[in-house]
């Protein structure tokens, strides 16, 4: 199966000089956890998350609204292209313990969206069946989901 089988078409995105409250509004209305960031041109830049707006808001000393999306999102962007294979985008999200990945073309413009959400749903049974063991996909959700260990400061 293959990730365009599987991806939101419809989806929400920001631009890296939108603010982290409209980006929080678009998630809301969206009921999304996650959105794009892209240029002019609809080329993927990076992924704001509701995590990453959080944390931001919590640790820097500006309100919301005067904080840029460009600020906060990583520039290392993890994504995938639509004739994908779904395992391909599964070990991805894996590999770098990310819950979605934007679905970009050859141009790298935004085409889509996929989550392990979308994955779980179209595996075994309940769905088309993407050939992959509900065991790997509950696997991998296990991975991401688990604690990034601190780096902890001792003092000298």
């Amino acid at each position: 199966m293959k990730v365009k089988d599987i991806m939101t078409s419809d989806v929400k995105s920001c631009a890296e000089d939108t603010n982290l409250a409209t980006a929080a509004k678009i998630m809301w209305e969206g009921d999304c956890g996650a959105v794009p960031v892209i240029d002019k041109q609809q080329k993927v830049l990076g992924m704001i998350t509701d995590r990453d707006i959080c944390i931001a808001a919590a640790t820097r000393s500006r309100a919301e609204w005067e904080i840029p999306v460009g600020e906060v999102i990583s520039k290392t962007l993890h994504a995938c292209a639509p004739g994908d294979d779904v395992r391909a985008a599964l070990v991805t999200m894996k590999t770098e313990k990310v819950r979605r990945l934007p679905v970009v073309g050859t141009d790298g413009r935004l085409m889509g969206i996929v989550s392990i959400h979308d994955i779980a749903l179209h595996t075994g049974s309940r769905g088309k069946g993407t050939g992959i063991p509900p065991e790997e996909v509950l696997d991998t959700f296990t991975w991401i989901s688990a604690p990034s260990p601190r780096r902890v400061t001792v003092p000298a």
